[in-house]
């Protein structure tokens, strides 16, 4: 039997308590258009005991998410928790404060350092530190640089902005949908539906902006003074996230280990999709901390969730947290090296029961079951070895097969209620979606596998896992809503360079009604003094900086700015051209459209 820890035990519930000094009075934080983009009283109804629709750990975790407003850390460190998915650090210097982490949207961000302010003064920003290149550690920006940078450093790691904007931008579309699955963003907050996502309560929905950074981190060790604040800083790239780094503030003692250590386990491979981590390097960056950092710290606080306190405590947590994922790394690939596929390392993978009583190391957020797949993928790929599973069906066509073997779909339906009142929830999500897939009208297999999400999502731990069967089972009772996110926002834009402009329209070629069509263009940036040849040809979009003296189809004459501009408008007002302007046309004809709502759980 699993070991579990004890929920007797309320030293997080102290911690998380600990150094309050108030919050908003205003709990609706909105747009300039009154829309409501975050509300710090919307999970108060987590404030009783734990009802039979959740899991007891889960509710919990969201008990403490669920806590907001301002509080000291240390001397001179003040978080505001709460107002958002992440944390927002403010370290006070001489002056100003810097921050850390701007939270996912302005609105959010400006209503922090307002909290903040209200408590400690009307400190100006004297810097910014993005911790990592995920959106809601650096989106909110301009909450707290509404004027921008200016003589403002913004600090970020090697490798930050062209991994924030990539993320947001290639697949960008497809993971902003499937977000609206595992942070449970539009379902309704109470005890049936969405009580968090275990990282926090769920994203904002307000504006997403970005600074480009001033100064780059691109060392271990490396150190900047702002206003007499020291801040030293040790990279972590590949952990969880592409560009990352941990704070070190040595005059504070305190330590900031960015998401590389919270009160939960993390995503391997995040369900709205993402790059799979590695675990292994993860781990040894978490031992790198401990002995770099851990005995000058009394304090460890992080971008998500509440601090650890005590030196011997928070050298114990990031022990546990390096043995968690150095575990779940090794054990997989002991067994794959037995022969084992991913889903069964999943179901055979136990935790060690000294990290299994840990409540920062539940699966609230990752779990051991998809962190293990995701360690699979990355070292064995999609592929398990077996012939059967070389060259299955596609879904529908899967699905139609594996109903007419089983008797018809009313059969399946039938068999399938059977097993949900016998417990067999697994097995009958299976077959009640080869029906849905087969025949999405089919009202009986619909109801009923929407019943068992509602009863899968009301015994997960995991946050994630809750959302993403609370939202199924909504969408299969006909309650689709869009997409309420989109994290490719004008800063982000404006931030991608020329290549990366490219590189996000080549993928939207539409392959194969490209496939006779040749052109070439050639783009002259008059501003940054670059030259670029798109190339057409075999359905694949090229970019190269040679023009070998070879005549293009249309020669552009351009800024950067107006490269947006024509990509936003389709026209080329204002813009000096030689050649064939239909050219352009002729390659936004081949371009498809994406769809910000595509369909999940049906066909």
């Amino acid at each position: 039997m699993e070991t579990q820890p004890s929920f007797d035990d309320r030293t997080d519930f102290k911690n998380a308590d600990r150094g309050y000094r108030g919050t908003a009075g205003q709990a609706q934080i909105t747009d300039g258009d009154g829309r409501v983009v975050w509300d710090l009283d919307a999970y108060a109804f987590v404030d009783v005991e734990c009802p039979p629709e959740a899991n007891p750990s889960l509710w919990r975790q969201a008990q403490l998410c669920a806590k907001h407003g301002l509080y000291e850390v240390a001397d001179g460190v003040y978080q505001v928790r709460g107002f958002d998915l992440s944390n927002i650090s403010f370290i006070e210097g001489t002056e100003g404060v810097v921050v850390i982490d701007p939270l996912l949207s302005v609105e959010c961000a400006a209503a922090a350092l307002a909290l903040y302010r209200e408590h400690r003064g009307e400190r100006p920003v004297k810097a910014v530190v993005y911790t990592h290149s995920h959106a809601d550690h650096f989106g909110g920006v301009r909450g707290v640089l509404p004027d921008g940078a200016a003589d403002v450093p913004v600090i970020a790691p090697e490798g930050f902005l062209e991994n924030a904007v990539a993320e947001n931008v290639y697949a960008g579309t497809a993971m902003n949908r499937r977000s609206v699955f595992m942070y449970g963003t539009v379902l309704d907050k109470d005890a049936s539906h969405q009580i968090g996502a275990g990282l926090g309560q769920t994203t904002s929905t307000g504006t997403i902006s970005l600074i480009e950074p001033t100064v780059t981190v691109t060392a271990t060790g490396q150190e900047q003074v702002v206003d007499d604040v020291r801040l030293v800083f040790q990279l972590t790239p590949g952990t969880e996230a592409p560009a990352e780094m941990n704070v070190f503030l040595p005059d504070r003692r305190a330590l900031c280990m960015a998401e590389n250590a919270t009160h939960t386990l993390h995503n391997i491979l995040t369900l709205r999709g993402a790059l799979v981590r590695d675990p292994h390097v993860w781990a040894n960056y978490l031992t790198e901390a401990i002995e770099l950092y851990a005995a000058d710290s009394d304090v460890l606080f992080a971008s998500h969730h509440w601090p650890t306190w005590g030196t011997e405590e928070l050298t114990l947590y990031l022990s546990q947290q390096r043995d968690l994922y150095a575990y779940l790394h090794d054990q997989t690939l002991r067994m794959i090296n037995q022969g084992y596929t991913g889903d069964e390392i999943a179901e055979r993978m136990e935790l060690p029961p000294a990290i299994a009583s840990a409540w920062h190391a539940r699966g609230y957020y990752g779990s051991v079951s998809h962190d293990v797949k995701a360690v699979y993928q990355r070292y064995m790929g999609w592929y398990d070895g077996n012939p059967a599973h070389l060259w299955e069906l596609p879904p529908e066509a899967s699905a139609r097969r594996h109903v007419e073997y089983m008797g018809g779909a009313d059969t399946v339906v039938d068999r399938a209620r059977q097993d949900v009142d016998a417990g067999e929830l697994r097995w009958a999500a299976q077959v009640l979606n080869y029906v849905v897939f087969d025949d999405p009208r089919h009202v009986r297999a619909r109801r009923l596998l929407a019943e068992v999400y509602d009863r899968l999502g009301h015994g997960a731990e995991n946050g994630t896992w809750r959302n993403f069967y609370l939202q199924g089972a909504a969408e299969l009772r006909g309650d689709k809503v869009p997409t309420p996110v989109d994290t490719s926002s004008p800063d982000v834009l404006q931030a991608l360079s020329v290549a990366q402009v490219f590189d996000s329209i080549a993928v939207r070629v539409d392959g194969p009604r490209a496939w006779y069509t040749t052109l070439t263009i050639d783009w002259i940036f008059t501003d940054l003094k670059q030259e670029v040849r798109l190339r057409l040809s075999n359905g694949v979009l090229v970019q190269t900086g040679a023009r070998n003296g070879s005549r293009a189809d249309l020669t552009l004459f351009l800024t950067k700015q107006q490269l947006l501009q024509v990509i936003a408008t389709q026209n080329l007002d204002g813009i000096t051209t030689e050649g064939d302007p239909h050219a352009l046309a002729t390659l936004w004809s081949l371009l498809a459209e994406v769809d910000p709502d595509f369909d999940i759980v049906t066909p």
